[in-house]
């Protein structure tokens, strides 16, 4: 099958800047990204692909959480790009769609192209579900996080910062922003894969405090 070579490019660098992550932010996170990104664009019969799935497979280069800082990771994303014999306009579709994707404790950037809704849709619903619940538990772990701490508050409204630094639990997180994600979604296509996930996930909880209380 035919890939671009600029595609096959983006997707060398980012298997090696993800190698070895264990907070969930992997290789195979973006490969699944870059399916459902695709697999939405494909269902709705809309956007420009090459910049979905390029956006799909950078998404995650200037994440806050796999840098020093967003400037740094800003930085690394725009180098890489300027290194590409891409369009101008191409360049800073792709750059304005990842800062777009991230969650921000609900701070979110509001979407007005489809190909951005395709890539954050995408990024969401691998955040639910069994891969998310998986993934949740993965990132608690590696920032030290309790699984469940019952005398902390569910964070109801948060800055981009409290929401990255502040005191919660990996259960907590199914509260703050798990859980939320799918009345989020920007397409049909995204919202019909939600439900089963969501759904999981609320068996998982409800299962999860059976098992806290010992229950019989």
């Amino acid at each position: 099958m035919y890939k671009h070579p600029v595609l096959l490019q983006i997707e060398l660098f980012a298997r090696a800047f993800h190698s070895g992550d264990a907070s969930g932010h992997d290789w195979h996170h973006i490969r699944r990204v870059r399916g459902l990104a695709l697999y939405i664009a494909e269902k709705e019969e809309k956007g420009d692909r090459f910049i979905i799935e390029a956006s799909a497979l950078l998404h995650d280069i200037p994440d806050v959480k796999l840098n020093a800082d967003n400037q740094k990771g800003a930085k690394k994303l725009k180098a890489f790009l300027n290194s590409l014999p891409l369009a101008e306009y191409q360049k800073e579709q792709i750059q304005n769609i990842v800062a777009s994707i991230s969650f921000k404790g609900g701070n979110e950037t509001e979407l007005l192209h489809f190909e951005a809704m395709a890539v954050r849709d995408a990024d969401r619903l691998d955040a639910i579900g069994a891969i998310g619940i998986a993934r949740a538990f993965a990132y608690g772990g590696k920032k030290g996080q309790p699984l469940y701490d019952p005398e902390l508050p569910v964070r109801k409204q948060m800055t981009e910062e409290e929401y990255r630094n502040g005191k919660t639990s990996s259960i907590h997180h199914f509260y703050e922003k798990l859980l939320l994600l799918k009345d989020r979604l920007y397409t049909e296509a995204a919202k019909k894969l939600a439900e089963e996930r969501h759904y999981f996930m609320e068996q998982f909880l409800q299962e999860f405090f059976k098992e806290w209380n010992v229950e019989r």
